[in-house]
């Protein structure tokens, strides 16, 4: 899959593609970052993309001529590369859907996505009705530009590649895979002292009773889930992803 980046910082991304579990996404191309540096498509000397906006107000808005080209040359790439249709667009903005593990998955099975990092105010209304198929935030607050969101992104899809983590059911546990969080996870050692307090590991985990230790691990996802982010609950009731012990045991939780 392919990511075409347009930014004002290319600089960010670089030290991202070489480290962690991702990099081996990068490294055998199941994700391919194309990195579009947005003053090379500036049409003056000064190589200026953005202007004050109409209306007054502080801040400056984006041009919608700089970035008209970049995503011209970005789609003609696209051609030559045999991508049978430009793929879609989507601008980091606070007004955006916010971005969840399921939307994270389709895009993983996707071709890939133009990822524009606006800065400043803003970018001009007019591109973004042109242009722009998706609009994604990160949550509600605001960043300095889109590159942070647009790293977050890539990440999150990177590590759903076959291959790239070590163990392919890792990512099948992850919070909100399922809609719900995950449960706790324990290593060595068995007996740790804190403040002179031991804190052991719940020795069902050390029983080798796995369809017990799954039974454990599903009711601490749904109480850490019930507790900490009740809305998921009931999203994941009216998608029918809770089963019928799945409520006899939320029923016994004490919230």
């Amino acid at each position: 899959m392919r990511f075409d980046v347009i930014t004002l910082f290319p600089e960010l991304f670089a030290p991202f593609q070489s480290v962690g579990v991702t990099r081996r996404a990068f490294e055998n191309k199941s994700v391919d970052v194309r990195l579009w540096p947005l003053r090379d498509f500036a049409e003056d000397t000064y190589r200026r993309v953005d202007d004050r906006a109409y209306g007054g107000g502080p801040g400056m808005v984006m041009l919608v001529e700089p970035l008209t080209k970049a995503l011209g040359a970005i789609q003609a790439d696209q051609a030559l590369q045999g991508l049978p249709a430009p793929l879609p667009v989507i601008l980091f903005s606070p007004a955006g859907k916010p971005l969840t593990q399921a939307r994270v998955q389709s895009l993983a099975q996707s071709p890939g996505a133009v990822l524009l990092c606006g800065r400043y105010e803003g970018i001009d209304q007019r591109f973004i009705d042109a242009h722009v198929d998706e609009e994604i935030s990160l949550g509600d607050y605001v960043l300095s530009g889109g590159e942070l969101p647009a790293l977050t992104l890539i990440d999150a899809v990177a590590r759903l590649q076959p291959g790239v983590l070590n163990d392919a059911a890792s990512h099948q546990q992850d919070s909100f895979s399922d809609g719900l969080l995950d449960c706790p996870h324990y290593s060595r050692p068995e007996v740790l002292t804190v403040d002179g307090v031991e804190m052991a590991v719940p020795p069902l985990l050390m029983s080798g009773h796995h369809a017990h230790i799954a039974k454990w691990r599903r009711e601490q996802q749904l109480t850490i889930t019930a507790r900490r982010r009740p809305e998921l609950i009931e999203i994941a009731r009216q998608s029918g992803a809770l089963s019928k012990e799945d409520e006899r045991f939320l029923k016994t939780l004490l919230l």
